[in-house]
């Protein structure tokens, strides 16, 4: 990993090019970051309404919207609410609206903010930086819980092995514990493909910040403010996201099965398709791999937004 590794933005050029910038047009930069896909929207003439819950990446994007004369705002809030800030700033609908799922590089490289195992520091994992923290749920939740959790947001078969040795160790503070505690209850290999503390960690980490829940309703949002035409560009880098992804645009753009053949189909049976029918996935091409190998998991899918007015809200299907 080279030091600039993590403030590249995965499938840059994808993503700006689907968002189709001209100059005046108005995107949301939901997961601003190390703000690597604002600093080349506002290159191609746009304005930029960016967003994180996380304090450290609005503290360190202050100079990139200083510089930016106005072309720049800051929202500390939850892509989840971008209608709703928006909307209070006087803004009511905007030209294209991309999100990249899931935990930053800067999050993951810092030892401190407690993501990752791969340098050892407290057992944090919160985005925002306030409420439960990791610590929290595997010292205090119960263990058909904590096993509960693994299982659904990390897709870990040993789960209830995980929580159990999770439990009997209690009380954990660092990341190393419970790497070491994971490893131990799955019989590790060392120099094994993947690390098996990797899948517990996801899931943690997913469960305390509520992703999947904030990635459902961020996509609902994005179908209130986009204007008819408008692009929506999404990030993903595992398969439980990129699923809500791909069900919400298959859903919204009328292209689900059509059900059994030996049921008659009902015209205008549900609302107004409120995006055209999505393209395929969009995977990183083998260069980009080899500038970041961060890159491997990513899935770019993107829509463009119909004239049909916004579902109800929660109309996405569990």
């Amino acid at each position: 990993m080279t030091a600039q590794a993590p403030h590249i933005p995965v499938l840059l050029d994808e993503v700006i090019h689907s968002l189709a910038i001209t100059p005046g047009s108005e995107i949301v930069d939901g997961t601003f970051g190390a703000g690597g896909y604002s600093q080349a929207i506002l290159a191609g003439g746009a304005r930029v309404y960016a967003f994180d819950r996380d304090p450290d990446a609005l503290s360190e994007g202050a100079d990139l919207a200083g510089r930016s004369g106005g072309a720049l705002r800051l929202y500390s809030a939850c892509f989840s609410d971008l209608d709703t800030v928006l909307l209070a700033d006087g803004i009511t609908s905007v030209d294209g609206v991309v999100l990249d799922i899931g935990v930053s590089s800067m999050q993951l490289d810092r030892a401190e903010r407690g993501f990752s195992f791969q340098k050892d520091g407290p057992l944090d994992m919160r985005m925002a930086q306030e409420g439960m923290s990791a610590a929290d749920f595997v010292n205090e939740a119960d263990e058909a819980e904590i096993a509960d959790v693994i299982y659904r947001y990390g897709e870990e078969h040993r789960s209830r092995r995980i929580a159990r040795a999770i439990v009997a160790a209690r009380p954990l503070t660092t990341t190393a514990q419970l790497a070491a505690i994971v490893r131990k209850a799955v019989g590790h290999k060392p120099g094994a493909p993947k690390d098996p503390a990797t899948r517990a960690f996801q899931a943690i980490r997913i469960h305390i910040n509520r992703e999947l829940d904030e990635l459902t309703d961020g996509l609902e949002a994005a179908e209130r403010m986009l204007k008819p035409g408008g692009r929506l560009a999404v990030v993903t880098f595992h398969s439980l996201e990129d699923r809500i992804v791909k069900q919400f645009l298959r859903r919204r753009s009328g292209a689900e099965g059509a059900g059994s053949r030996h049921i008659p189909v009902v015209a205008n049976a549900g609302p107004a398709s409120t995006f055209e029918k999505a393209g395929k996935a969009i995977r990183p091409s083998e260069a980009e791999l080899n500038r970041n190998p961060r890159a491997r998991s990513a899935t770019l899918r993107t829509a463009t937004r119909t004239a049909a007015p916004a579902w109800a809200e929660g109309g996405l299907a569990a």
